[in-house]
């Protein structure tokens, strides 16, 4: 347990059987999958697969430490990442797509996933961060229903583009501790340039408001680390296309003016980002100056560093 008292939400469940029972039922929706905004209705667990073109078993493109997140999460010994293969959001921009879209990756059975949770844990890592987890949910709660018992006692972080159902967060109500969604876009016409998604911007409003109310705002202990709450990324684009503004005010307005942001400045032209237009160039100085502007002149007060 963490020498601060912290217990993890997943721990406070009323036994190994509510995990198991979330499991369970998470997993039978596979086979007519509806888990994500994308609704395929596959069925992934006779190894159908839809757009996030995964079936019965998680897949798997690297796990570690990782230094490179947010210093809530990242601490003395890194977050312990695990970067899932596949996605259901596909942006034609990303960063890994090789990942993404090409699959790069290894399937892995639950169990196998429950060890690479220890194991990151045994290495001293201070939370277990599911990057990419919203088409694998049903496989994530089944490796923490067997890793619990075992020992995991580490906050779980699920890592996602936003592009989320409330019906399928609510499965995880009471087993994430710390919840950091993307907030990408407020246009559906980019959204739908740029993700396939037009319904990404009402998507991610619903999602977000839905992890505020599952966890609150972002608790950090005495020694700097995050133990509970949200965390909202944005990525900062060229010519300021994401509409960081309008996002910035939703925040405020509709989940909560101590909501910790992280306007990210990492935006490159990547896989397809040619394409569109506007996004062929990389952020320049200014493009990200006037989104962190815009964000402490809509009331952000909590940014990362």
């Amino acid at each position: 347990m963490p020498t601060d008292g912290f217990k993890p939400a997943y721990l406070n469940a009323p036994g190994a059987d509510a995990l198991a029972g979330k499991a369970a039922k998470a997993t039978s929706l596979i086979e007519d999958c509806a888990l994500c905004p994308r609704q395929c209705h596959v069925n992934r667990a006779a190894g159908e697969t839809g757009i996030c073109n995964t079936g019965k078993n998680a897949r798997v493109s690297s796990i570690h430490a990782h230094f490179g997140e947010e210093p809530p999460l990242v601490g003395t010994h890194g977050s312990g990442t695990i970067f899932f293969t596949h996605c259901n959001l596909m942006c034609n921009f990303c960063q890994n797509w090789d990942i993404s879209h090409e699959g790069y990756g290894e399937d892995v059975s639950d169990a196998a996933l429950a060890d690479m949770m220890l194991a990151l844990q045994a290495r001293g890592c201070h939370n277990i961060n599911f990057v990419t987890p919203t088409h694998v949910v049903p496989q994530i709660l089944s490796a923490v229903a067997i890793a619990a018992p075992k020992g995991l006692n580490i906050p779980l972080v699920y890592n996602s583009s936003g592009y989320d159902r409330v019906e399928t967060l609510a499965l995880l109500d009471g087993v994430i501790d710390i919840y950091m969604p993307d907030f990408k876009f407020w246009d559906e016409k980019m959204a739908e340039m740029t993700c396939g998604a037009p319904d990404y911007p009402g998507v991610a409003r619903r999602a977000v408001s839905e992890m505020h109310r599952q966890v609150g705002d972002l608790i950090i202990n005495g020694g700097g680390l995050a133990r509970r709450g949200l965390l909202v990324r944005h990525l900062a684009m060229p010519g300021g296309i994401a509409d960081t503004r309008r996002i910035m005010r939703f925040i405020v307005e509709n989940i909560s003016k101590d909501t910790y942001v992280n306007v990210m400045s990492q935006y490159r032209p990547a896989g397809n980002a040619w394409k569109i237009p506007g996004l062929s160039r990389p952020l320049s100085a200014s493009d990200y100056r006037l989104a962190v502007d815009a964000a402490r002149q809509e009331g952000i007060v909590r940014f990362a560093r």
